[in-house]
């Protein structure tokens, strides 16, 4: 469960957490976050590495994963999401310890402890600060939701007729919920080379 330690400016919050501390800066307050799961880490490992790779092969931009604090406005918290996607053209928005504006595209893992804030307030926050697209994994109901931000908020993203999602912040990448399910997870390597043609 989150704890609540302190009130801290964002700045300080900044100069003085420790790189491996799981927390958030909210409403200047330090937010401690529960451990991860196993199965919370295999899923951003799995997707962590199918998008640095993708976004590499392709020269789109930078994929970062936890921990990295991005904030995604001036009244936005700093947020830690589990990955995270910087296209090219963004890229002057990272600093050495956070990104200073919204993310392309962030995913979030759910776990036991964080659906409420996944839903809610990490959905409002990059909702109204810019991020292009918001993932949703929910490993506890064996679901993936994608949110796409238009002019009137976010939409739901829906997958095709051969059931993939397809990400238009990260062209031409699109993923199959059902890999999200299985378990094991499939081989990266196996969707790089036989689903995305890549290698």
């Amino acid at each position: 469960m989150a704890t609540r330690l302190e009130t801290i400016s964002f700045e300080e919050f900044i100069a003085t957490v420790d790189e491996d501390a799981r927390v958030e800066w909210v409403n200047g307050e330090i937010v401690e976050m529960s451990p991860a799961t196993d199965r919370h880490a295999e899923i951003t490992v799995f997707l962590t590495t199918l998008l640095n790779l993708f976004a590499k092969r392709r020269g789109l931009g930078r994929v970062i994963h936890a921990p990295f604090y991005m904030r995604a406005g001036p009244e936005a918290g700093a947020r830690e999401p589990d990955v995270l996607f910087v296209r090219s053209e963004n890229l002057g928005r990272l600093k050495k310890t956070y990104l200073d504006g919204p993310a392309d595209l962030v995913v979030e893992v759910i776990s036991t402890d964080s659906r409420g804030r996944d839903r809610g307030e990490k959905f409002y926050e990059y909702e109204t600060g810019g991020v292009g697209e918001y993932w949703i994994v929910d490993p506890l109901r064996n679901k993936l939701e994608v949110y796409r931000l238009s002019a009137g908020g976010y939409d739901i993203v829906l997958p095709d007729a051969d059931g993939r999602v397809r990400s238009e912040v990260m062209e031409g990448m699109w993923i199959d919920p059902a890999w999200l399910r299985s378990e094991p997870l499939p081989d990266e390597w196996w969707v790089l080379e036989k689903e995305w043609g890549l290698i």
